[in-house]
């Protein structure tokens, strides 16, 4: 049976070689927003390692839109040569498309780095006024400021800024971070937005920020290059937002050009009780794609190629995004293609540990080993693997 994982996949004029996904994971290593060595090795390694499609982390669209004070922006010029430093580093020497997650942490900025015990960052840390829909108090964070009608005028324009920002570094797709409490998902859940004007109140109320800042964006954005968007599907929490919330917003979505919904969970409230387990949010992708008419990326605990493949191939989600599971294993795109016995080419000058070389092929200077190094793979019959052969191998 063909595999599902590994058949190329297109969103508008862009084509993944397969569909596994790195999905975007903070890696809290940046000054002043700026990316740094770190993330050229990070973002580098991913870019060899056999994904279809590498998108960066949560970079923040203002400066008090970080997380941390360690975080990635794209609101200046620093900013944006730091990054394209990056993304030239991985096509340079990678396969994968590269893409960028924009986010704006809202009440959720302002602390320490994830590593450490999460706390408001103090003055002399760089501390900075967090904003919120609503003045709610978690324990953990910043009380917030409440955003007038000016502060959000000022956060949809730094959305558009960091749009047109991502074009010129040379992303070939966005997605929205609208999930796991962050300032979107601050407006779209009844936990945290108390809100009684446009913004606030009933469902399609509690829709308008993630809407416009998506319609806005998706006008500056290329019409060939795709725009997805993460949301968190439920937030685990009784009187929270929930599945038929996340089919809602879906069409909305859909209706307005979003190519993909990203379906997570949680992240709104303290109170949340996560039911984990082994693919345990792909029930939500399933749903969501089915029902909001829109393509989905599963994640969440997919560990297993033959998990992956299943998930795809009963038609449950369309693209499989892994996180920790990259980070512990960042070749696990070999491992299952050789698992399911597909051919997968690896950049040349890490061709002579290739399966297809076979266990008791020589590494002499032999015709066979002078093809694979030029990825032509066209080697004895000891070194065939079942699937059909790849695109050549890159620089």
């Amino acid at each position: 049976m063909k595999s599902h994982l590994f058949t190329p996949y297109t969103m508008r004029e862009l084509t993944l070689e397969n569909r596994i996904v790195v999905a975007p994971m903070c890696q809290y290593a940046a000054e002043n927003g700026n990316a740094s060595d770190w993330h050229i090795m990070h973002l580098g390694n991913l870019a060899v390692s056999g994904a279809g499609l590498v998108i960066a982390e949560a970079t923040a669209v203002e400066p008090q839109g970080r997380i941390s004070n360690r975080c990635l922006g794209l609101y200046s010029d620093d900013n944006e040569r730091a990054l394209a430093r990056v993304v030239e580093f991985g096509r340079r020497y990678g396969k994968a498309k590269l893409g960028i997650q924009l986010a704006h942490a809202g009440r959720k900025g302002a602390v320490t780095p994830s590593w450490m015990v999460r706390r408001p960052l103090t003055e002399e840390e760089g501390w900075w006024q967090p904003d919120a829909p609503s003045v709610i108090e978690d324990g953990v964070h910043s009380l917030p400021r409440e955003l007038d009608q000016a502060g959000i005028d000022r956060i949809k324009a730094a959305w558009r800024d960091a749009t047109i920002r991502a074009d010129r570094v040379g992303f070939d797709l966005i997605e929205f971070h609208f999930a796991h409490g962050y300032l979107v998902n601050q407006f779209l859940s009844p936990l945290t937005n108390l809100r009684q004007d446009a913004y606030g109140g009933d469902r399609m109320k509690r829709f308008r920020l993630a809407l416009e800042i998506f319609d806005e964006c998706r006008a500056l954005w290329p019409k060939h290059k795709p725009m997805g968007v993460r949301i968190s599907a439920v937030d685990w929490v009784d009187g929270g937002w929930d599945l038929d919330d996340s089919v809602a917003i879906a069409k909305e979505l859909q209706a307005r050009g979003c190519d993909y919904v990203c379906a997570t969970s949680g992240g709104s409230s303290m109170k949340q009780k996560i039911v984990h387990g082994p693919g345990y949010q792909v029930p939500f992708a399933e749903r969501i794609r089915h029902e909001g008419g829109i393509p989905t990326m599963a994640v969440g605990q997919i560990t297993e190629a033959e998990q992956a493949e299943a998930i795809l191939q009963d038609g449950k989600a369309d693209l499989i995004a892994l996180a920790r599971g990259m980070l512990y294993n960042p070749r696990w795109a070999w491992h299952a293609a050789a698992k399911l016995g597909v051919h997968l080419d690896y950049p040349k000058r890490y061709v002579n540990c290739h399966p297809a070389l076979g266990p008791d092929l020589k590494f002499a200077e032999t015709r066979e080993k002078a093809e694979a190094l030029q990825g032509l793979w066209r080697i004895s019959e000891r070194s065939k693997l079942v699937g059909s052969a790849a695109n050549s191998t890159s620089d």
